[in-house]
């Protein structure tokens, strides 16, 4: 696997490589280094030495610095050199440059390879709020994306049937864990928000919307709508990334015959009259009930964050909330 060195002026680099993991997942094969104010050019050298040496490949190793001509920068510029044919280097890190290539990591065997697949989503990081304020020539791709017209009913595309590469329970809805690592792992083509709540919140909406990765659009859908979207031939080719803030939600859809046979289960939030069962999932008693009508209907379940999390036991979740709940 390539090794990815982040290297920074202070402790940006540790701060940018947490923020990926927060969203990404815990990585091997990753090492920050920083120069700190009281050190110069050997100190950062040696930290780049030392980490490199750590890497199970130290022949394919890609440097991700944050500015170029800065000292980090011209350190690992001194050190790529009789590696020129393995490593690469890249300049104006960003957390999503960062995300993408610890996902390019499973599909890319080489440094290069990955650094010139990311450069592209570095530059698609950098978006502007109002979309006025992008650049001509990025809305200008963006524009000829868009479809050009209505399918007409009765059409069938694909097969026939969406196709749910993921179905996800999380109080948060779309967000970098959602936005960035599920979006990488899985692959979909359109994410979906089925809510009533949000439907009709048009603040929330907007928001949701704004929030996905590009080249990805969302939808934000009252319930009903993903049962109809859901029998319809017109979305055979779809691959959809669908997130419920709720149990309740994802039970009424299936039970209302959406083919949704796993359930990613996230984040729950903890509020008053639940209890925590982990870190990220707190339970109620009518949690509890949906969850047990879920798993009568035959609904797998997934309990994982992130990706790269390993997979908790519902099961054990839930019996830890019946006794605590008693």
């Amino acid at each position: 696997m390539v090794g990815i060195l982040i290297a920074s002026h202070g402790d940006f680099a540790k701060g940018i490589k947490m923020s990926a993991e927060m969203i990404f997942g815990q990585q091997d094969n990753v090492a920050a280094v920083t120069l700190q104010p009281t050190e110069g050019p050997d100190d950062i050298r040696k930290k780049m030495e030392v980490a490199i040496a750590t890497f199970e490949d130290p022949e394919q190793v890609l440097i991700l610095c944050d500015l170029f001509g800065g000292t980090p920068f011209n350190q690992a510029n001194g050190l790529i050199h009789g590696h020129e044919d393995t490593w690469a280097i890249l300049t104006g890190m960003n957390l999503p440059m960062l995300i993408e290539a610890l996902a390019s990591r499973f599909s890319m065997e080489t440094a290069h390879a990955i650094a010139t697949h990311v450069i592209t989503t570095a530059k698609e990081g950098v978006q502007a709020r109002p979309a006025s304020l992008q650049p001509k020539e990025t809305q200008a791709v963006v524009e000829t994306s868009k479809p050009t017209g209505p399918i007409p009913e009765g059409t069938v595309l694909g097969d026939g049937h969406i196709h749910f590469v993921l179905a996800r329970i999380d109080s948060r809805l779309l967000h970098g864990q959602v936005a960035t690592g599920w979006t990488k792992t899985t692959k979909p083509n359109r994410i979906i928000v089925a809510s009533d709540t949000v439907a009709h919140d048009a603040l929330r909406k907007q928001i949701i919307m704004e929030a996905a990765p590009p080249g990805v659009p969302a939808n934000v859908v009252p319930l009903y709508k993903l049962v109809e979207v859901s029998k319809d031939p017109r979305f055979g080719l779809t691959q959809a990334l669908v997130l419920f803030e709720n149990p309740q939600d994802a039970l009424q859809v299936i039970a209302s015959g959406v083919d949704i046979k796993t359930l990613n289960i996230g984040s729950m939030a903890h509020k008053e009259g639940k209890c925590a069962v982990n870190q990220a999932i707190s339970l109620d008693r009518e949690d509890v009930r949906t969850f047990e009508k879920l798993k009568a209907l035959g609904v797998q379940f997934d309990v994982r964050k992130v990706p790269s999390d390993p997979p908790g036991n519902m099961d054990a979740l839930i019996a830890q909330a019946r006794k605590e709940l008693a």
